[in-house]
Protein backbone atom coordinates (compact mmCIF):
# COMPACT_ATOMS: atom_id res chain seq x y z
CA UNK A 1 0.00 0.00 0.00
CA UNK A 2 1.52 3.34 -0.98
CA UNK A 3 2.08 6.05 1.56
CA UNK A 4 0.27 9.35 0.95
CA UNK A 5 3.35 11.19 2.24
CA UNK A 6 6.67 10.48 3.95
CA UNK A 7 8.08 11.99 7.08
CA UNK A 8 11.22 14.11 7.11
CA UNK A 9 12.90 14.86 10.41
CA UNK A 10 12.83 18.62 10.99
CA UNK A 11 16.50 18.49 11.96
CA UNK A 12 17.44 16.90 8.62
CA UNK A 13 19.04 20.10 7.33
CA UNK A 14 21.45 20.17 10.30
CA UNK A 15 22.24 16.43 10.28
CA UNK A 16 26.05 16.12 10.60
CA UNK A 17 26.14 13.43 7.87
CA UNK A 18 24.25 15.72 5.52
CA UNK A 19 26.44 18.72 6.35
CA UNK A 20 29.55 16.66 5.58
CA UNK A 21 28.09 15.25 2.37
CA UNK A 22 27.07 18.61 0.90
CA UNK A 23 30.65 19.84 1.31
CA UNK A 24 31.67 17.40 -1.42
CA UNK A 25 31.36 18.28 -5.09
CA UNK A 26 27.77 17.37 -6.11
CA UNK A 27 26.91 16.48 -2.50
CA UNK A 28 23.85 18.72 -2.66
CA UNK A 29 22.73 16.72 -5.68
CA UNK A 30 22.96 13.50 -3.68
CA UNK A 31 20.89 15.09 -0.90
CA UNK A 32 18.17 15.82 -3.46
CA UNK A 33 18.34 12.23 -4.71
CA UNK A 34 17.91 11.03 -1.12
CA UNK A 35 14.73 13.11 -0.71
CA UNK A 36 13.35 11.93 -4.04
CA UNK A 37 14.16 8.36 -2.99
CA UNK A 38 12.05 8.74 0.15
CA UNK A 39 9.10 9.77 -1.98
CA UNK A 40 9.68 7.01 -4.54
CA UNK A 41 9.82 4.28 -1.91
CA UNK A 42 6.77 5.69 -0.16
CA UNK A 43 4.55 6.10 -3.20
CA UNK A 44 5.37 2.59 -4.41
CA UNK A 45 4.89 1.01 -0.98
CA UNK A 46 8.43 -0.39 -0.94
CA UNK A 47 9.05 0.19 2.80
CA UNK A 48 12.39 1.92 2.26
CA UNK A 49 13.70 -0.22 -0.59
CA UNK A 50 14.90 1.48 -3.77
CA UNK A 51 15.41 -0.79 -6.79
CA UNK A 52 18.48 -0.02 -8.88
CA UNK A 53 16.20 0.68 -11.84
CA UNK A 54 14.61 3.65 -10.09
CA UNK A 55 17.79 5.74 -10.01
CA UNK A 56 16.98 7.78 -13.16
CA UNK A 57 13.43 8.39 -11.89
CA UNK A 58 14.73 9.97 -8.68
CA UNK A 59 17.21 12.13 -10.62
CA UNK A 60 20.17 10.05 -9.44
CA UNK A 61 23.39 8.71 -10.84
CA UNK A 62 25.63 5.88 -9.68
CA UNK A 63 27.91 8.46 -8.03
CA UNK A 64 24.97 9.76 -5.97
CA UNK A 65 24.04 6.25 -4.85
CA UNK A 66 27.66 5.53 -3.88
CA UNK A 67 27.86 8.77 -1.92
CA UNK A 68 24.56 8.05 -0.11
CA UNK A 69 25.86 4.60 0.87
CA UNK A 70 29.20 6.06 1.99
CA UNK A 71 27.44 8.62 4.21
CA UNK A 72 25.04 5.94 5.51
CA UNK A 73 21.82 7.42 4.16
CA UNK A 74 21.32 4.26 2.11
CA UNK A 75 22.40 0.66 2.65
CA UNK A 76 23.44 -1.44 -0.34
CA UNK A 77 21.02 -4.33 -0.89
CA UNK A 78 20.72 -7.01 -3.52
CA UNK A 79 19.00 -5.30 -6.47
CA UNK A 80 19.18 -1.78 -5.04
CA UNK A 81 19.35 0.08 -1.75
CA UNK A 82 17.50 0.36 1.54
CA UNK A 83 16.91 3.76 3.13
CA UNK A 84 18.76 3.72 6.45
CA UNK A 85 16.36 3.72 9.44
CA UNK A 86 13.26 3.87 7.22
CA UNK A 87 11.13 2.09 9.82
CA UNK A 88 12.24 4.51 12.54
CA UNK A 89 10.81 7.55 10.74
CA UNK A 90 8.10 6.20 8.42
CA UNK A 91 4.80 4.60 9.32
CA UNK A 92 4.17 0.96 8.58
CA UNK A 93 1.64 0.36 5.84
CA UNK A 94 -0.96 -1.04 8.26
CA UNK A 95 -0.56 2.00 10.51
CA UNK A 96 -1.02 4.29 7.53
CA UNK A 97 -4.17 2.47 6.48
CA UNK A 98 -5.67 2.74 9.99
CA UNK A 99 -4.82 6.45 10.21
CA UNK A 100 -6.34 7.13 6.78
CA UNK A 101 -9.52 5.25 7.71
CA UNK A 102 -9.86 7.22 10.96
CA UNK A 103 -9.32 10.50 9.12
CA UNK A 104 -11.83 9.63 6.41
CA UNK A 105 -14.40 8.51 8.99
CA UNK A 106 -13.95 11.73 10.98
CA UNK A 107 -14.21 13.87 7.87
CA UNK A 108 -17.36 12.05 6.76
CA UNK A 109 -18.96 12.61 10.19
CA UNK A 110 -18.03 16.32 10.17
CA UNK A 111 -19.32 16.97 6.67
CA UNK A 112 -22.44 14.81 6.70
CA UNK A 113 -25.38 16.99 5.69
CA UNK A 114 -23.11 19.66 4.22
CA UNK A 115 -23.61 18.84 0.58
CA UNK A 116 -22.58 21.46 -1.93
CA UNK A 117 -25.26 24.04 -2.66
CA UNK A 118 -25.53 26.91 -5.09
CA UNK A 119 -25.49 30.52 -3.93
CA UNK A 120 -29.23 30.76 -4.56
CA UNK A 121 -29.88 27.66 -2.41
CA UNK A 122 -27.75 29.05 0.43
CA UNK A 123 -29.54 32.43 0.29
CA UNK A 124 -32.97 30.74 0.26
CA UNK A 125 -32.00 28.61 3.28
CA UNK A 126 -30.76 31.73 5.11
CA UNK A 127 -34.00 33.60 4.41
CA UNK A 128 -35.99 30.58 5.64
CA UNK A 129 -33.94 30.43 8.87
CA UNK A 130 -34.38 34.18 9.48
CA UNK A 131 -38.12 33.97 8.80
CA UNK A 132 -38.49 31.03 11.20
CA UNK A 133 -36.49 32.88 13.87
CA UNK A 134 -38.65 36.00 13.51
CA UNK A 135 -41.85 33.97 13.70
CA UNK A 136 -40.59 32.22 16.82
CA UNK A 137 -39.38 35.40 18.54
CA UNK A 138 -42.05 37.72 17.20
CA UNK A 139 -41.20 40.52 14.80
CA UNK A 140 -42.35 43.96 15.97
CA UNK A 141 -42.46 45.23 12.36
CA UNK A 142 -44.62 42.35 11.05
Amino acid sequence: MPLPWVRLDTSFASNPKLLAMVQEKDGHRSAFVYLCGLGYSGVHGLAGFLPAECLPFIHGRAADADRLVRYEFWEKQRGGWLVHDWEQFQEANEETIRRRERAQSGAAARWEGHEARSDAERQRARRDRLKAAMEQNGDPDA
